[in-house]
């Protein structure tokens, strides 16, 4: 019998009675309560382990009754029953506290399943106060380094949501560490001990996605020779991570989102369909809002997906975090290669500091992991840099070779096309580094490559331009 207690507070006799009912045959301990008031009350006589609050309710209504609990010194674990429409109170409850939402009517496997993931937080309460205070004390969350208050922000954004199984979509440059704040997300949740996976939807061909993702039977396509289980599979009672959200294909995105919404998806070639127990987390380098305009990202997987957002400054933005960067990363590099750099030189520090990080903290770390592999002493000096390495201010003719030139009626395309080739000149064809200067992504990259190159056909078989 499992001693967990459940409040539920409802204004609708039938659905709080309802609910306690089908709670109470899954072996928990349940009481209700008419409104925010009772609930209140109850609350503070019962000692309940859990709180399953109605949104709209008389007298006081569940966000409320969240605000009057979180006063109280002991803390306990809300769930908020939302319409049709309130998904963005709800929401907003959770930046207040909550641990998670379900919308009525009542999808009774997510509710079980939000229930025993919220038995499974209690358990690991107290290793998460432990990793809280080392955060308020060292400014460090996992693998994230950052005492600046743009940081910060980000940590206590992630701490809220952590616990919750809500949807979160991590925006920002690309090198700024969207990744490791989803498996810090990961690490501090109750999904801690399953599996985390990360797929890059640039980087996988579109004819592919869908197998990876959903997974297929033997013989749903040419070369699929035996089944083959998907992310979502993998992923089971643990965490996905869809990286570069806005380069995967609409028409799996409408698959996506149904899975998102009903738990449930079906492999290619099998006509039934799984149950899935998955915490989805997306990820993006562009402004998603542009994404749903230009009509790269669904407008309703947007906000499925927009449950909670949390935006990574570009480093340049929070330099003060550079030198326990510097420290973090080079304790880092020097595990990996078995070396013992233990400092950076004072002149270094400072152009490092000058330097305006347009990969953001993946080339300080690229810069830091070649400097300590060419470095023959504990401390790294600016001959260990990259050649070249944080030319602030590019000598005139440089500067003058690296700009691109537009003339009045020049079309934006035309504009594009310019930057894209000016970039890729001015990085010796890099493809990787120029995507990353763009802000685009390398399958973007090579798609309007590819544009170009059949422009450039075309205007040869009609024998070139005026």
């Amino acid at each position: 019998m499992n001693q967990e207690k459940i409040l539920i507070v409802d204004d609708e006799e039938n659905e709080r009675t309802g609910l306690a009912e089908l709670i109470a045959a899954w072996g928990y301990r349940t009481e209700t309560a008419r409104d925010g008031v009772e609930g209140l009350e109850k609350a503070a006589a019962w000692g309940p382990d859990l709180i399953i609050t109605d949104l709209k309710m008389p007298r006081l209504d569940g966000m409320g009754l969240l605000e009057r609990l979180a006063e109280q010194p002991q803390t306990v674990a809300v769930i908020l029953l939302t319409a049709q429409g309130s998904v963005d109170s709800a929401v907003q409850a959770m930046k207040m506290g909550a641990y998670d939402y379900i919308q009525k009517p009542v999808d009774v496997q997510r509710l079980r399943s939000i229930l025993q993931n919220a038995a499974r937080l209690r358990e690991t309460s107290v290793e998460l106060e432990v990793t809280r205070r080392k955060l308020r004390d060292t400014g460090v969350l996992g693998s994230l380094v950052g005492p600046s208050k743009k940081m910060q922000e980000i940590f206590r954004l992630i701490d809220l949501v952590a616990p919750s199984t809500a949807s979160v979509l991590i925006t920002g440059e690309s090198g700024t560490g969207k990744e490791l704040v989803a498996r810090t997300i990961h690490n501090l949740s109750p999904r801690k001990s399953r599996p985390f996976l990360a797929i890059n939807c640039s980087a996988i061909p579109e004819t592919l996605i869908e197998s990876e993702i959903f997974g297929h039977e033997k013989g749903a396509f040419t070369g699929a020779l035996e089944r083959r289980a998907g992310c979502f599979e993998l992923a089971e009672e643990g965490t996905l991570l869809l990286d570069e959200i806005g380069e995967m294909p609409v028409a799996t995105q409408a698959k996506l989102l149904r899975v998102l919404e009903d738990h449930k998806f079906r492999r290619l070639g099998s006509k039934v369909e799984t149950e899935v127990d998955v915490r989805v987390l997306a990820a993006t380098n562009k402004v998603p809002e542009e994404a749903v305009a230009s009509g790269h990202l669904r407008n309703d997987l947007y906000y499925r997906l927009n449950v909670f957002n949390i935006h990574m400054p570009p480093l340049r933005e929070h330099k003060e975090d550079v030198p326990p960067l510097v420290e973090a990363l080079l304790a880092e590099v020097n595990r990996k290669h078995q070396r013992h750099v233990t400092s950076v030189a004072d002149t270094v520090m400072n152009l490092f500091h000058n330097y305006a990080w347009p990969g953001n903290v993946r080339e300080l770390r690229n810069t830091l992991e070649r400097a300590v592999i060419v470095c023959e002493s504990s401390t790294v000096e600016m001959k260990h840099l990259p050649p070249g390495f944080g030319s602030v201010t590019p000598r005139p003719a440089v500067q003058e070779a690296n700009a691109v030139r537009l003339g009045v009626g020049t079309t934006v395309e035309e504009a594009e096309r310019l930057l894209i080739l000016k970039t890729l000149e001015a990085t010796n064809n890099n493809k990787t580094r120029a995507a990353e200067i763009l802000g685009i992504s390398l399958k973007t990259l090579h798609n309007k490559l590819k544009e170009y190159g059949s422009m450039a056909e075309a205007t040869a078989e009609t024998g070139g331009i005026g």
